[in-house]
Order: structure tokens, then C-alpha cells, then sequence
């Protein structure tokens, strides 16, 4: 398994991120199976205001690469991905068109 975490903004209106939130309280079924699909075994975001961060966990052979792929070629994972950029905005440092971004870890500690 592998982890990955990722981060993107929302716009700063907090009407628009509760809309947000009662979104991914709801998400439709076609987006969860393309989720699993894509060979990711567990997601969760969490927000701090505007502030998102996915933590991802995956099969080995997950690549950001094949999801692309595979949510270019699903119809309604595009509706999806249009509906939340309606409350979404690059993150600083982000390239153009990039949504989440992939964090680098900087520091882990583990005990014995």
C-alpha cells in the first residue's frame, strides 16, 4: 500500500464551503466506484476553513497517471469535477490547471 496526501483551496466564502461540506456528505455513487476503481483504497479530507487536505491510500500499482485517464473517459466524474470548481481555486504554487497538489513529507517521527 502507499499514501499519498494532497491539498487544494476552496474560494473564501463560507456559504460556498458549507455547500462544499454538504456535497461530500452526499457524493454520488458513480464518483465512489470510480474512486475504487482507480485502485484507491481509503480517502478522507479534512478542511480547516478554505484549507483542504486528501489523505489517499492506495494499491502499489496506483498512478495518478491511470486516474487521469480513467476520469477523462468518465462522463460523470467530468459533471463532478465541473460542480466542485465552482467552489474551488488554485492553491499557491500550484501549476496551471492543477487542482490538488501532492504534499511532500518533510518529517516523520515513529517510535520503537
Amino acid at each position: 500500500m502507499r499514501n499519498y496526501i494532497l491539498a487544494l483551496d476552496l474560494k473564501e466564502d463560507i456559504h460556498l464551503i458549507h455547500e462544499y461540506d454538504e456535497w461530500h456528505r452526499n457524493v454520488w455513487p458513480e464518483i465512489l466506484k470510480s474512486i475504487k476503481d482507480s485502485g484507491i483504497l481509503k480517502m478522507e479530507i479534512f478542511r480547516f476553513y478554505n484549507r483542504l487536505c486528501m489523505v489517499m491510500e492506495t494499491i502499489d500499482e496506483f498512478s495518478f497517471e491511470h486516474k487521469g485517464k480513467m476520469d477523462v473517459e468518465n462522463e460523470k466524474v467530468q459533471e463532478w469535477e465541473k460542480l466542485m470548481w465552482t467552489f474551488q481555486q488554485k492553491i499557491p504554487g500550484s501549476k496551471p490547471k492543477e487542482k490538488w497538489v501532492l504534499m511532500h513529507s518533510i518529517f516523520e517521527f515513529k517510535s520503537n
